[in-house]
């Protein structure tokens, strides 16, 4: 369980790595998983995405090509993916990830294959315009590394490379009003009031964009607030296939600045700026939170005196009874 845990870590961050490269350009992306020993999950499964939109998924246990989203007739090209995908399954390793690039211009840009086991990334190699480079193969010795980097960028440039850039370029045809959409994001400032500091905690909040670039940055009189006074800012999905990204900071009841959240999006012609307002509920919350507080230091305080003054009177009783029956009884 543990190693399966790793590596699906693993994917997760190598799959972060693989963001579109240029603005505006295109990619498909096979992303594969090969699990030995005995798990819930198949033994091996790829996962076919454009851009960042799932369009098709295989498996060892049913052993058969299910495209997704299929609305445009593609399963004439299963054939052709099914044979793109086998060529690399032969690599027995826990993850593979390949991806291929279009630019905006239709001209086709890098493709990367980036292999990882038990947790590391084993090896990467990137073609670009008849070029390689190659990270890894620690594991082979110098000729078992000539001959594995010889085999692999032939492979490359003559099966891989063609048939990534022809499928890219046909799901493109068929599928080019869904990834090219634009949806504006939604814009807004979330507070909430920190008892801990007596300040607040404020959130701007961009959701329901796509495509997934965009850029957020909060500003302190029109000035970047700096990195280490920043949380979040993790691009994160939405169920509708839309994207959210929240950036928030500690700022106080007596702060004074002027605090803007500015966003900048393919979707929109102009930057969108909203400003803070700091709300008359959030200053009654921080208001009522120190009356509290104060409320209760000050109980405890008349608690104690008032512990203490009875101690007091019943010191001072006790000893005018020893008196007085030392007086009158002799004792």
């Amino acid at each position: 369980e543990h190693k399966l845990s790793a590596v699906f870590k693993t994917y997760s961050k190598i799959h972060e790595t693989f963001v579109f490269f240029h603005t505006g350009s295109h990619s498909l992306s096979l992303h594969s998983t090969y699990i030995k020993g005995k798990t819930l999950f198949p033994e091996y499964s790829y996962t076919f995405m454009l851009d960042d939109v799932v369009v098709g998924h295989f498996n060892s246990k049913t052993l058969t090509y299910v495209p997704k989203g299929n609305t445009t007739d593609e399963d004439d090209w299963a054939g052709n993916l099914t044979f793109f995908c086998y060529v690399h399954s032969g690599l027995q390793v826990h993850q593979k990830m390949v991806l291929c690039e279009l630019l905006n211009n239709d001209k086709p840009g890098q493709m990367i294959s980036r292999s990882a086991s038990k947790g590391f990334t084993t090896d990467e190699l990137c073609y670009l315009d008849g070029k390689f480079t190659y990270q890894g193969g620690s594991y082979f010795t110098q000729q078992e590394l000539k001959l594995h980097l010889q085999l692999s960028m032939w492979r490359h440039e003559n099966l891989y490379y063609p048939a990534c850039i022809k499928t890219l370029k046909n799901y493109l045809k068929k599928r080019k009003k869904q990834v090219n959409r634009k949806v504006k994001p939604r814009l807004k400032f979330i507070q909430k009031a920190n008892s801990d500091s007596g300040g607040f905690r404020v959130s701007c909040l961009a959701t329901g964009f796509y495509p997934r670039h965009i850029n957020l940055t909060l500003f302190r009189d029109g000035q970047p607030v700096a990195d280490h006074e920043i949380t979040g800012g993790d691009l994160l999905p939405n169920a509708d296939g839309t994207y959210q990204m929240r950036k928030s900071m500690e700022i106080s009841a007596a702060d004074k600045h002027k605090y803007t959240c500015s966003v900048t999006h393919l979707s929109l012609d102009n930057k969108l700026d909203i400003e803070l307002v700091l709300t008359v509920l959030a200053l009654v919350l921080v208001f009522g939170t120190l009356v509290l507080v104060s409320g209760i230091i000050i109980c405890k305080c008349r608690r104690r005196q008032a512990g203490s003054t009875r101690t007091e009177v019943n010191d001072k009783s006790s000893s005018d009874t020893f008196i007085y029956n030392t007086i009158f009884n002799g004792h």
